[in-house]
């Protein structure tokens, strides 16, 4: 049988240093039908000429101003004629075997819009610090800010074009949105393998822009209230949600250094819903921690735990 064809979308913005690691790791998948654009923003870097150096392999590239990642990532979309669609962003990486696993789980589950895996969190050198495992979530659970992780999520088109594109109101949740309009239509399967890395580096939106992710998801939450089709969902589990909410702003508020706004946050979650908040208890000890002059512990704490995870991991 002929292999159905996916389209893969690279945007990026003068992210010479990574970009060329993550158009290799596209190319050397084992899938034989992909459809591969770079969609770059007019970087000034060596990013244009990284790019012609792999053209021959692509089925297109521009390199143009735009209004950011959402209209990169549309003008890809816009251009795709793959039956499934992701995007890949230019620090990113996918693992081998990472597309042919998700095309055969959308062939066993005809009724998902998208499927998902566990992602690899990797430093600005590639090496791996963390696992990020996740679970099967229906539409309840993004509902209430349980985030995926974007480089291992892969779309069938079809609703993928009922949903619509990215929207370009948003910059650090644009894709959180964008899996809630497809989850209102269609089921998502998660796949328990890992199928690509997340590069954390100091220009990264989640580290850069830390405090910029609980604003969003507020203006998400406003968004979900007035959706035909999710307003009734919400006033059934508001108080799930809005702790969601204020725990996704707690966590980012957290990593950002912003420690008695975290706490705050932390505290609003409990406010609405206490399990949401004491599942992450030790991100709060780790506040109180910083806040009483101790984060040299927290520091200690988590080198040990790197440490940890990447001795487990070249175990045999």
């Amino acid at each position: 049988m002929k292999s159905p064809l996916i389209t893969i979308v690279t945007p990026s913005y003068n992210q010479s240093r990574y970009l060329e690691q993550t158009i290799r790791s596209v190319l050397a998948q084992d899938y034989p039908s992909i459809e591969y654009f770079v969609i770059d923003g007019g970087s000034t870097d060596s990013s244009v000429e990284i790019i012609q150096k792999y053209e021959k392999q692509l089925a297109g590239w521009v390199s143009e101003k735009d209004k950011g990642q959402a209209e990169a990532i549309n003008k890809g979309f816009q251009r795709a004629g793959g039956e499934f669609i992701a995007w890949l962003n230019s620090d990113d990486l996918y693992q081998p075997g990472a597309i042919r696993t998700a095309i055969e789980t959308f062939q066993k589950h005809p009724e998902a819009g998208l499927v998902y895996g566990d992602v690899l969190s990797i430093d600005e050198n590639g090496q791996s610090f963390n696992l990020q495992t996740f679970r099967p979530f229906n539409l309840i659970d993004l509902m209430a800010f349980n985030i995926i992780s974007q480089p291992a999520v892969f779309m069938r088109r079809s609703v993928l074009e009922q949903a619509g594109p990215l929207g370009l109101g948003y910059h650090m949740l644009l894709d959180h949105q964008l899996w809630l309009r497809m989850a209102r239509l269609a089921p998502m399967v998660y796949i328990p393998q890992t199928l690509a890395a997340a590069r954390y580096h100091a220009e990264a939106k989640n580290l850069a822009c830390t405090p910029d992710f609980g604003r969003e998801a507020f203006r998400v939450v406003d968004w979900m209230r007035s959706d035909p089709l999710l307003a009734p969902v919400f006033e059934q589990n508001r108080r799930w949600i809005l702790a969601g909410a204020h725990r996704l702003d707690a966590f980012y508020l957290l990593d950002g250094g912003f420690y008695g706004a975290s706490l705050r946050a932390y505290g609003q979650a409990f406010r609405y819903n206490p399990p949401v908040a004491l599942r992450e208890a030790h991100r709060v000890a780790y506040a109180l921690l910083s806040l009483a002059g101790l984060a040299r512990l927290r520091e200690l704490y988590t080198k040990m735990r790197t440490s940890l995870f990447r001795f487990i991991k070249k175990q045999p």
